[in-house]
Order: C-alpha cells, then sequence, then structure tokens
C-alpha cells in the first residue's frame, strides 16, 4: 500500500442474486476480473459495496471470500468501523483484520457527527488506535452519512504514529492532497485518490495510485492509467483517456451502482442490476447512455491495445 508502485485499489461492488442474497459465484468472477486487470489491492466492504446495507455477518463472510479468491496476490482492505461508540468499533475491527486484511478502514463520517469539531474526531481516533492494538489502520473520506475530510495536519498527525497506512482521499482538491503528500513523506503510507477528473496530476504529484468508481467498469483501463500516466511517448493517449474519464463522470455516477452491474453484463459477467440501496430509476434513457458507453469503451481499448478478459 506505500508509494513505491502507482496501482489501481478497485472500490469492489457486491453481486445480488435477485432474492437479494449475496451472490458469491458472482463475487468470485468479479474478483478475478480485478485481479486479471492488474489491480495493485482491493477495497473490499466499502460503500460501491453496499456495505450500508449488509449485516455484520454478510461484510466478514463477504470479506472472508475475497480474502479465499485472492489468496494472497494483492493486499486488501476493508471498512470495519460503522457508527457505534469507539469500544464497539474496535472490536469489529478486530474482528475484520482477524480476516487477514492488511489494513482495517475506518470511515471519517463516522467517527464523528457534522457538527462535532476536529479536536473531538481526533481523540476519537487517537482512541481507537489505543484501542486496537497494532492493526494497520486506513481512511476513507466517505461521502455517506455525510463527507468529512481530513485535514493536511490532521491526516499526518495520524500517519506518524506509524500505525495508519492507507488513505482513500475525495478531498477534490489537487491541492489539498499535494499537502498531505508532502507532509506524510517518509511513512509507510499510501494515498490513492478518488477523484478520476484530476487522476494524471494526482499521480504526478505523488499520490500511490488511485481507488475510484471508474474501476467498476473498465478496471484494466484505471490500471493503464497508472502504469503509463507519465510516459512521456503515450502523453496524447493518456490526454485522451483523462478525456474520456472526464467525459463520461454523469453517465457512471447516475444510478450507480445498477449502472456498473449492468455494464458488467454487456462484458460478459453473469451480475444481475440488483441493488440493496436506493440509487434511482434505471430507465431506458440511461441503458442507453451506458450502451453508449460500452461502445466508446470498446472503441477506445482497442485503440491502446488494452487486453481484457471479459
Amino acid at each position: 500500500m506505500e508509494n513505491s508502485q502507482k496501482g489501481f485499489i478497485p472500490v469492489m461492488l457486491t453481486p445480488f442474486l435477485s432474492n437479494g442474497n449475496i451472490d458469491y459465484p458472482a463475487l468470485t468472477q468479479l474478483t478475478e476480473i480485478y485481479l486479471q486487470a492488474g489491480s495493485s489491492g482491493l477495497f473490499a466492504n466499502c460503500l460501491s459495496s453496499e456495505m450500508f446495507e449488509l449485516t455484520d455477518k454478510e461484510r466478514i463472510q463477504a470479506i472472508k471470500h475475497v480474502i479465499k479468491v485472492v489468496d494472497g496476490a494483492v493486499p486488501i482492505v476493508a471498512t470495519g468501523t460503522f457508527g457505534r461508540p469507539i469500544s464497539k468499533q474496535a472490536d469489529f475491527i478486530k474482528e475484520v483484520s482477524d480476516q487477514g486484511v492488511e489494513a482495517v478502514i475506518a470511515i471519517t463520517s463516522l467517527l464523528a457527527d457534522e457538527n462535532e469539531s476536529d479536536e473531538v474526531f481526533d481523540d476519537r481516533v487517537f482512541d481507537l488506535l489505543k484501542q486496537t492494538g497494532e492493526i494497520p489502520i486506513g481512511f476513507y473520506e466517505c461521502p455517506v452519512p455525510y463527507k468529512r475530510v481530513l485535514k493536511p495536519e490532521q491526516l499526518a498527525s495520524f500517519v506518524s504514529t506509524g500505525r495508519v497506512i492507507y488513505h482513500k482521499d475525495t478531498s477534490l482538491d489537487l491541492e489539498q492532497i499535494k499537502q498531505k503528500l508532502k507532509l506524510t513523506e517518509g511513512y509507510a503510507f499510501g494515498l490513492y485518490d478518488a477523484y478520476i477528473v484530476h487522476a494524471v496530476e494526482s499521480l504526478k504529484a505523488g499520490s500511490s495510485g488511485l481507488s475510484c468508481i471508474q474501476g467498476n467498469y473498465f478496471p484494466e483501463l484505471i490500471v493503464w492509467l497508472c502504469d503509463h500516466y507519465n510516459d512521456e511517448s503515450l502523453k496524447n493517449e493518456v490526454q485522451s483517456v483523462q478525456q474520456f474519464l472526464i467525459d463520461n463522470m454523469d453517465v457512471m455516477h447516475n444510478v450507480y451502482p445498477i449502472v456498473s452491474k449492468y455494464f458488467l453484463q454487456k462484458r460478459g459477467l453473469n451480475i444481475s442490476t440488483f441493488t440493496r440501496r436506493a440509487v434511482g430509476s434505471f430507465t431506458p434513457t440511461v441503458v442507453k447512455e451506458v450502451e453508449k458507453l460500452f461502445e466508446d469503451y470498446s472503441a477506445l481499448r482497442s485503440d491502446l491495445n488494452i487486453q481484457v478478459f471479459i
């Protein structure tokens, strides 16, 4: 999870059967697609996984399943905090850690209410670190229930403990990311950017990689970008990929994750579009937009000679 190699960390989907149960064969196939695409790690039990709609038992079962499929090929991080008293959050962090993850992720917006101060938040983080022994911890600035973005100085103070090794940044602010990177330089720590609009500039600034929903459409394209973002001989191609991702932001976020599951169907994955979360209507108009995205991506992939496995 460190800065040594740029990489893509997918925010994993949870496939469901039509009756709403987790579809474990589809989860196996999806995990294999992420790996075959060249992902450097996996983020299981995240917002894209519909983590708030899963029970604790399902969260653990899904994490355990992914770890079994991966079989040590790449590191895995997974969320372990769900808005309970710190002692209860610490207990679940220990349970998630026991499954064999590289780090357990803390949701910043679940450690303090929106109206509570940074001081209150910081105290709870340090309390959480104290109650979780030596377990490696990461942060995710999840937009649900609200987005709590860490200030660079806050993140630096947590990383300096030696316990925080991962951060998924959703600040959408390149200058703030640069400051975070500057203040955490030299530590065994990786910052992964979720905002695809400035992906190339973020990688050039020193981010460890990307962790974005676009990888739930075409993970191999995000891996390609991480591999070639600074290749002068491919400067025009890199720019075309960056622009393609920017141009299709709205399509990929609309009625997500239904749209990404439909896109994966188009790729050949046996996955339903069932979601437990209310995300809006998957209208014929939305379907046409996703099908156009699939056509445009197929052409781009062909131009770049990117291999896909499904």
